[in-house]
C-alpha cells in the first residue's frame, strides 16, 4: 500500500518529530544562571537536569524500539509525546532542583519516541536507495536547533522565565502530537509476533548487533557523531571561557557553526547523485579525523588562535553532517520487519557514548579547552579504526535481514507487511 499523504509532509512530520529532543535541550540551556537563582543552587547542579535527559533519551530508545514493531509507529508515539507534554507541566511546578532532574529524565524517556521513530519510518515510507537522501533532509532540522532553540530560549527568558521555555515545549509538542494522531499515515502495520518480554528483545538486540553491517556503521557513526556532542557540551568552555568572548558574540559563533552542520547535511544530498554511501561515510570520516589530529596537534602546541579555531571546528563539524546520515542509513539498510529495534539500537549508541562525553564534560569545572579538543580527535579516530576493522564484513555480509530475525513468543505468524 502507498502511502496516499505527499512526501514534503511526511518528510516535514518527520523532521518536527525529529527536533523535539534538540528544542527540548538546547532552548533552555541560556537559563542555567535562571535556574541556580531560582533554586539557590550551584550552576553544576542545574547541569544534571541536561545529564538526566540524555540519560532519559538514551535508555528510552532500547524500550520503544520493539513497541514500535509490535504496535505500530503511532500508538508508541502517541503514548510518548503524552507523557513529555505531561513531564514538560511538571517541571513549571517543579518544587526543587532535584524535583526538576526526575522530571527531566521522564520528559527524554518520553521524547525519545518521536527521534526513533522519525528514524524508523523514513524506512517506511521511503525506497532504501533514497534512506540517505531522506535522512540528510531530517538532519537539516535537526541542525537548524541550534541556530533557533537557544535564541528563542534566551527571548523567552527575557520577556517571561525559565518556566516558559517548559510551556512552549509543551504547547510545541502538543501540537506535533495532534499532526501525528490526526494526519500521519500508520507507516507500519502492527505485528503480534514481535515479542515484548525482556529475555526475547534483548535477544533480538544481540542479533541485531552481530550483523557485520549494523555493527560497523552504527558503532563507527556513533563515534563519529559524538564530536557533535562535545562541541555542544565544551563549546562554551572553547570560546567563553578559552578565548573570553562574551554571550553575544558567542550566540553568533555557535549559529555560524551550526551553518557547517547543515552545509555537510546538504552537500550530502547533492553528493548521493553521484557517489554511493559507503564512499561518502569513508571519505568524510577521514576528513573529520585528520582535521581532529590537526586540530589537537596544533592547539598542543599552542598555534591556534580564535580564526584557525573556528575554521578548523567549522570543517570538523560540517563533516559530521556528512558522516551521520550516511551511517544511519547504511546501519539500517538491512532491516525492515524489526526496523523499529533496529533504529533504536542505533539511537542507543548514538546518543549513549554523547551522553556520557557531555556529562562528563558538565560535570567538569575546568576552564581549560584542550580536553574536549583531545576528545574530538579521539571519538573521530576511533570511529575510523572501526570502519577499517569491519568495512570488509559489512560489504560481504547480505544487505538483507535475512540474517536478524526478530525473535518472537511462539511459531511465526505470517502476516502483511503493508506500506
Amino acid at each position: 500500500m502507498r502511502v496516499q499523504r505527499s512526501n514534503l509532509f511526511i518528510i516535514s512530520l518527520l523532521g518536527s518529530l525529529s527536533v523535539v529532543s534538540p528544542f527540548a535541550i538546547d532552548m533552555y540551556l541560556s537559563g542555567f544562571k535562571q535556574l541556580a537563582a531560582h533554586f539557590a543552587v550551584e550552576e553544576t547542579t542545574v547541569s544534571l537536569t541536561l545529564s538526566s535527559y540524555f540519560i532519559g533519551l538514551a535508555f528510552g530508545q532500547v524500550i520503544y524500539g520493539p513497541l514500535l514493531d509490535r504496535f505500530g509507529r503511532k500508538r508508541p508515539l502517541v503514548f510518548g509525546l503524552s507523557l513529555f507534554v505531561l513531564a514538560s507541566i511538571g517541571c513549571i511546578a517543579a518544587p526543587d532542583v532535584y524535583t526538576l532532574i526526575a522530571l527531566r529524565f521522564i520528559q527524554g524517556f518520553g521524547g525519545c519516541v518521536a527521534q526513533v521513530a522519525s528514524v524508523t519510518m523514513v524506512r517506511d515510507f521511503f525506497p532504501v536507495k533514497e534512506s540517505a537522501k531522506i535522512l540528510s533532509l531530517l538532519f537539516l532540522f535537526i541542525a537548524a536547533s541550534p541556530l533557533l532553540a537557544p535564541s528563542i530560549g534566551s527571548l523567552v527568558m527575557a520577556v517571561g522565565s525559565w518556566k516558559l521555555v517548559f510551556v512552549i515545549m509543551a504547547v510545541m509538542v502538543a501540537a506535533i502530537l495532534a499532526l501525528t494522531q490526526f494526519l500521519l499515515p500508520e507507516g507500519h502495520q502492527p505485528d503480534p509476533s514481535i515479542s515484548l518480554r525482556p529475555g526475547p528483545i534483548v535477544v533480538e538486540y544481540f542479533t541485531i548487533l552481530r550483523h557485520p553491517r549494523f555493527a560497523t556503521y552504527a558503532l563507527a557513526g556513533a563515534f563519529s557523531f559524538a564530536g557533535l556532542f562535545t562541541y555542544v557540551a565544551g563549546s562554551s568552555i572553547i570560546f567563553m571561557k578559552g578565548f573570553g568572548l562574551s554571550e553575544k558574540a558567542f550566540s553568533a559563533i555557535f549559529a555560524g557553526l551550526a551553518a557547517g552542520f547543515i552545509g555537510g547535511s546538504q552537500l550530502n544530498v547533492l553528493l548521493l547523485r553521484w557517489f554511493e554511501s559507503e564512499t561518502i561515510f569513508f571519505r568524510a570520516l577521514l576528513i573529520q579525523v585528520v582535521t581532529g589530529l590537526i586540530f589537537v596537534g596544533g592547539s598542543w602546541a599552542g598555534w591556534y588562535g580564535l580564526t584557525e579555531t573556528l575554521v578548523l571546528l567549522f570543517v570538523f563539524l560540517s563533516s559530521v553532517g556528512l558522516t551521520n546520515p550516511n551511517a544511519s542509513a547504511l546501519a539500517l539498510r538491512p532491516f525492515t520487519k524489526n526496523a523499529g529495534s533496529a533504529s533504536a539500537l542505533l539511537g542507543f549508541f548514538q546518543l549513549g557514548i554523547g551522553a556520557v562525553i557531555s556529562t562528563g564534560i558538565g560535570a567538569s569545572s575546568s576552564s581549560n579547552s584542550f580536553p574536549i579538543i583531545a576528545i574530538l580527535g579521539g571519538t573521530a579516530t576511533i570511529g575510523l579504526a572501526i570502519l577499517l576493522v569491519g568495512r570488509r564484513a559489512a560489504r560481504n555480509s547480505p544487505a538483507s535481514e535475512e540474517n536478524a530475525h526478530p525473535t518472537k513468543d511462539a511459531e511465526p505468524v505470517q502476516h502483511a507487511h503493508m506500506h
